[in-house]
């Protein structure tokens, strides 16, 4: 258990990262806040360049604190935030599969954030190091009808 929430935090948290580079800074082939504005705005997100920045921070902030661990209830909020909202505005209409536009990898991604979020980051995350995780796990011998 302790790699895979690990593995799980790293492969989807470093995909929201560079997601989140393309709508702030156009790398890896994306169009920056001004051409993600514009999109933004042709799909009814207003402002678009104001949402465009703050849908890129929260998209690489978020993976960054799902990578680290950190903050895990955070990260999931600001990142299912974003899912919801291309769901909402982008891709519902075209149905759920991904090769037709749909939210059918959004969905999974929402998906994927509820039971991080459930699950807590795992033993090998900064919220265990720091002792910041939302709850005490039951396999570790506190007993929670006690409470």
């Amino acid at each position: 258990m302790k790699l895979r929430l690990l593995l799980v935090r790293a492969v989807v948290g470093g995909l929201f990262v560079g997601h989140g580079a393309q709508k702030l800074f156009g790398w890896f082939g994306g169009q920056g806040p001004k051409g993600t504005g514009h999109f933004f705005e042709n799909v009814g997100v207003r402002p678009g360049r104001r949402s465009a920045v703050a849908a890129g921070a929260a998209e690489a902030g978020g993976g960054a604190l799902l990578i680290a661990g950190l903050l895990t209830p955070f990260a999931g909020a600001a990142l299912s935030g974003v899912m919801i909202t291309a769901i909402r505005h982008v891709h519902t209409g075209k149905g759920p599969w991904v090769s037709e536009g749909g939210y059918e990898y959004n969905l999974v991604l929402l998906a994927t954030m509820f039971a991080l979020t459930e699950a807590g980051p795992g033993p090998i995350s900064l919220d265990r190091a720091l002792g910041t995780e939302r709850w005490p796990r039951p396999d570790e011998g506190e007993d929670l009808c006690a409470r």
